[in-house]
């Protein structure tokens, strides 16, 4: 695909003049020739196949869009989903062949059949399909089914982002914490499926859940979080006015903080260990807790 200055697009932002398809993407407007091939090209077993693999790929990243925008750094003036898809090509098709041979058979292949294959490789396959490459952070693989949450560790320092998957439903709701953690409300589960015609179908919608709680940690402390007597991990689900308790054993010398929505969690000190409680909100929160790191003075990064 050939860059140009400039095209006389009207107010479109893409389209097709005279065999040439277009496209502008960030102020930048891209031109290639359409290809020109017989019907009958777009007709053999092999290019079926191809179309075949290509709609449930399609699938594929439309059931985890949501998840891919926040786990993709893009390149150049690419997508998320546009790097996703260069990664991890080659191990998609080979994880959906079967799969598009049926669809090509004329049966019906759904969006459940989709992901178990893709799951399927992965575990055969544990460092082939790369469900996160975000600039500054480790890469992660999918090593089975396509995890509740995922956590990508900083390439440097103790930074850590938890991302909650939220796959299905209409709308998503996307809350910075405090510069470490990205939450992502979960939805309901939604459904697609694509048929031997090449037709496919998708729907969900939201439904209002029980809180998550999403735990942030850094320092080179040591800290809990428990609820009921029980201890809780980040994704944890808890009614609202739960009573959480934060247990926090900081580096030597420092003062620890604790933050839930931005607001302070007061700690009270007892040799040398620190306790704080808050009340589970009605909604999803983000709890940040900075237990200390050699050198700092306590403050949540």
């Amino acid at each position: 695909m050939a860059r140009i200055k400039q095209i006389g697009v009207g107010r479109k932002t893409s389209g097709t003049i005279d065999g040439i398809t277009y496209v502008t993407r960030k102020g930048v407007t891209y031109a290639r020739a359409t290809p020109t091939m017989p019907v009958s090209a777009y007709r053999t077993t092999a290019a079926l196949k191809r179309q075949a693999i290509f709609k449930l790929i399609q699938m594929h990243l439309k059931y985890h869009l949501r998840t891919i925008r926040q786990t993709f750094t893009p390149k150049g003036n690419g997508t998320p989903t546009n790097r996703y898809y260069s990664v991890n090509a080659k191990a998609l098709n080979l994880a959906l062949a079967d799969a598009a041979d049926r669809l090509v058979a004329g049966e019906d292949v759904s969006l459940t059949d989709v992901e178990s294959a893709i799951s399927t490789y992965a575990t055969a396959h544990p460092t082939s399909i790369r469900i996160a490459s975000l600039s500054g952070y480790q890469e992660v693989f999918l090593t089975g089914e396509w995890p509740a949450t995922i956590t990508l560790n900083a390439n440097g320092g103790d930074s850590t982002v938890i991302i909650i998957v939220a796959e299905n439903g209409t709308t998503t709701t996307i809350t910075p914490g405090e510069g470490t953690t990205v939450e992502v409300n979960s939805g309901s589960n939604g459904s697609s499926s694509s048929s031997g015609s090449n037709s496919g179908s998708s729907t969900g919608s939201d439904t209002t859940g029980t809180p998550v709680l999403t735990i942030s940690k850094s320092g080179s402390g040591t800290a809990t979080v428990s609820a009921g007597g029980s201890d809780v991990n980040s994704g944890a689900e808890l009614a609202a006015n739960t009573e959480v308790t934060i247990t926090i054993t900081p580096a030597a010398g420092k003062v620890p903080s604790a933050t839930v929505g931005g607001n302070s969690v007061t700690l009270t000190e007892d040799s040398g260990t620190y306790t704080g409680t808050f009340n589970m909100p009605s909604s999803n929160a983000t709890l940040v807790i900075n237990t200390g790191t050699s050198g700092d003075n306590g403050d949540t990064n």
